[in-house]
Order: C-alpha cells, then sequence, then structure tokens
C-alpha cells in the first residue's frame, strides 16, 4: 500500500497525518511545543520533526511513498551554506519590519503584498539592515527549513511561502524590482520557487534508515499552514472559503479573480486556474486562551445566546499591530471595559473576533473577489458550535464544518497529488 505523511507546523506545535490514495487516515501524531520552551528556536521545531516522525508505527512508516511540510507564513530565517541557523528567526507576526519600511517602500510597487511590516521580504531587509555579519547566508523559510531537514536540498521553496517574500506568481520568477532592491554585499541567498507538491527529492539516507523510510519515498515542496487548511477542506467552487480559527485567524476564498491590496493586508495565492484570495488576522484562539483555560471555554461558551449580539466593541490582540483587515503594525488591543461576568467578557471576546472574519470577507468582495457562498470552518474553534452560530449571523452564509480540517491532512494530499497526478 501506498501511504502519504503530511506534517503541519503550526504556532503551538507539530502534527501529522498518513493517508492513502482514498484519502482515508491511516495514522496522527502530535507533539505540542513546551511552554518552557520558545517555539521559534530551530532546534525545538526540528526535535518536533523528529519526534513527530517517531511516533509514526514503523509499519506505517515503511510504506509512505511522498511527505509534505507546511509552515507558518512569513516565518523566516537564515542559514549558512551547510542548512545550519545563524540566528534566531523571525516569527510571523513579528513587527520589526515596521523599522524598515521606508527602504520597503522605496523598493516594492505601489499595494504590493510585501508592503507589510510583517511580509517575508520585509524581515529579509531587517536581517540586512541589522545584521553585521557578511558570511554567505541562505534565506528561507520555516517549511523551506524544515523539508531540507529530510531531503537535503538546501534554498528550496514554494509560491505560496514565497508569495510575501515577493516571489511573482503570474511570471514565476522574482521580478527585477525585487533582485535589484535587495542587492548588496549581505544579500542571502534567495530560496529556488517550485509549485507547491512538485517532488523535490528522495529522503536523505540517514533519515530513511533512521525511520524506515522507503529508499525511494520522495519529499514534495510544502505550503502555509492555512493553505494546507483550506486544501484538507477538499472546497473547490468559487465563492467557497475556509476561514481558519487557530491561535491566529485567517481567511482563504476561492475566487475567479485576483485581489491584492497591502493598505488591507489581502492578496492571493495561486490555486490551478482560480486564485485563493485572503488575510491573516492576529486576532484568534491565542487570545482567548490568554484569559481562558480550554475546559473554561467550553463551559462559559455553553451560557452564551448566540442570537443575542454582545454589547462590548473590543479588538482582541495580545499585542499591538494586526496585519488584515487593518493592516497597521501599530495597531493597539482593545479589551475594556472587561466585565465582572466571564461568561460575558467572552460572549464579547468572540463576537468581536467575528466581526473582523466578516469585515475581512466584506472587503474581499468589495474588491472584485468571487461573491462568498458558503464558509467552512478549520482549527480548534470550529469545535465551538455557538461561535459558528454568532460568525453565521454576522457573516450571512451557511457556515459549516469539512470532514477534515488538519491542516496536516491537507500537507499530505499535496505530497499524494505531487508524486501521482
Amino acid at each position: 500500500m501506498n501511504l502519504y505523511l503530511g506534517i503541519d507546523f503550526g504556532t503551538t506545535g507539530a502534527r501529522s497525518t498518513i493517508i492513502d490514495s482514498q484519502g482515508t487516515i491511516h495514522c496522527e501524531t502530535e507533539h505540542t511545543f513546551a511552554r518552557a520552551q520558545q517555539p521559534e528556536l530551530p532546534s525545538v521545531w526540528q526535535n518536533a520533526l523528529w519526534d513527530t516522525i517517531d511516533q509514526i508505527p514503523p509499519t506505517i512508516r515503511n510504506q509512505v511513498r511522498a511527505i509534505a511540510l507546511d509552515g507558518t507564513s512569513s516565518t523566516v530565517m537564515l542559514c549558512n551554506t551547510d542548512g545550519i541557523p545563524v540566528c534566531d528567526p523571525i516569527l510571523y507576526n513579528d513587527p520589526r519590519g515596521a523599522a524598515v519600511t521606508e527602504r520597503l517602500r522605496a523598493i516594492a510597487p505601489a499595494n504590493h503584498t510585501v508592503l507589510s511590516a510583517t511580509s517575508s521580504l520585509a524581515k529579509l531587509l531587517w536581517f540586512q539592515h541589522f545584521r553585521e555579519e557578511t558570511a554567505p547566508t541562505f534565506f528561507l523559510h520555516q517549511a523551506d527549513w524544515l523539508a531540507f531537514l529530510l531531503h537535503g536540498k538546501l534554498g528550496i521553496s514554494d509560491y505560496h511561502n514565497a508569495l510575501k517574500l515577493g516571489f511573482d506568481v503570474d511570471t514565476l520568477c522574482y521580478p527585477n524590482w525585487l533582485i535589484e532592491g535587495i542587492a548588496g554585499a549581505a544579500t542571502p541567498e534567495l530560496p529556488q520557487v517550485l509549485a507547491p507538491g512538485t517532488p523535490v527529492g528522495e529522503v536523505r539516507a540517514q533519515v530513511g534508515d533512521r525511520f524506515g523510510f522507503p529508499r525511494d519515498c520522495m519529499v514534495c515542496a510544502g505550503t502555509t499552514d492555512s493553505i494546507a487548511a483550506f486544501l484538507a477542506s477538499g472546497v473547490n467552487l468559487p465563492g467557497e472559503a475556509v476561514t481558519s480559527l487557530g491561535s491566529t485567524l485567517a481567511v482563504k476564498l476561492l475566487s475567479h479573480t485576483r485581489v491584492d491590496d497591502s493598505r488591507y493586508g489581502i492578496y492571493s495565492h495561486k490555486l490551478g486556474d482560480l486564485w485563493l484570495v485572503g488575510g491573516a488576522s492576529n486576532t484568534g484562539g491565542a487570545v482567548l486562551r490568554h484569559f481562558f483555560t480550554d475546559v473554561e471555554l467550553e463551559n462559559y461558551s455553553t451560557q452564551i445566546d448566540p442570537a443575542q449580539e454582545s454589547l462590548l466593541d473590543y479588538y482582541p490582540l495580545l499585542k499591538k499591530g494586526d496585519r488584515f483587515p487593518i493592516n497597521d503594525p501599530n495597531l493597539s488591543p482593545r479589551l475594556e471595559p472587561r466585565p465582572a461576568d466571564s461568561v460575558e467578557f467572552l460572549h464579547g471576546l468572540l463576537e468581536s473576533i467575528a466581526r473582523i472574519e466578516a469585515r475581512g470577507y466584506q472587503l474581499l468582495q468589495e474588491l472584485g473577489a468571487t461573491a462568498l457562498t458558503k464558509v467552512y470552518t478549520a482549527g480548534g474553534g470550529a469545535k465551538n458550535l455557538v461561535w459558528s452560530a454568532i460568525r453565521q449571523r454576522y457573516l450571512k452564509v451557511a457556515v459549516a464544518t469539512p470532514v477534515h480540517t488538519a491542516a496536516a491532512y491537507g500537507a499530505a494530499l499535496l505530497a499524494m497529488r505531487g508524486v501521482t497526478d
């Protein structure tokens, strides 16, 4: 039997899903980052990768024909020519790129996707400006580096991860404005960009020997975590969308029309002959977990009437700055007034996040995306039925949970299609 392994790296841990050619799940594993650890450290990612694979039974591992990985979008790092990280990575929501905004605007076209303090290109410019070392380096995304650990080919990315670096998905190359704009003595090597799912290379011999993968097990180019969740949903009709309610809020609408507007943090990913239009906000589950335990979230939610509108108007963020639908690295969180009643407070948070989601989809359509017809929900928030009812009230279309919601499942589909299509 041929099996396909997808591995998802999110903000709280790593997960794997193994499927067969029919999409049936044969195994799932999970590795949660310990709170004492700093999940931005590459060594933690590497340990999580090996542990996630190690949990898969050997009898399943030796049938894996292909592997694909996803990682958090715009989480980036610098490595030396041996693939060893030379400094701490910069996480997806790190706004330090605001310090190089002037240079970024001088390089990029108006309203381009990269014109954000959290874009991959902003972080590359930050590395160039604030790091003194001039030894040769490779600029990689999280998923690029993790896949390198498996196939050993340094400097390979995919055009989903590379979009916010400035890669042009129309011409399938880096534009001249980018190459010329970053030229200099401390310029890192940019990754070669492939279509997501493209076979890159067989697993390294030492990885195959350690875990018992077949010698011809292929590692494929990956994607971002939110696109992997979209792929898992099975959505393929323009007008349908997936909201990923994980630590953050990401929306993706399948559209005939491409929409890019950096003023609002809106960008489009290429998906076959269609476009995946969307954006990602820093609001989401991480804010909820800051105030409530999982048990409290479950208990308090059941005491909320989803048909009753909350009068509390928040903009729930853990720290200053958001990316979409307001693209402002200095946007302040709004979490006051806080009522004494925890149920009332949670109601206000859930409703406020729902408003941000609805405003996001409204913006996509105002700027030309295909009209919204249905929203599927992925991520941990999909389990909260009260929240789903609140969101449906704002979205004014049906809200449903797809059969498969895990990003790791979407990555496994990508691996399967990469070697069978």
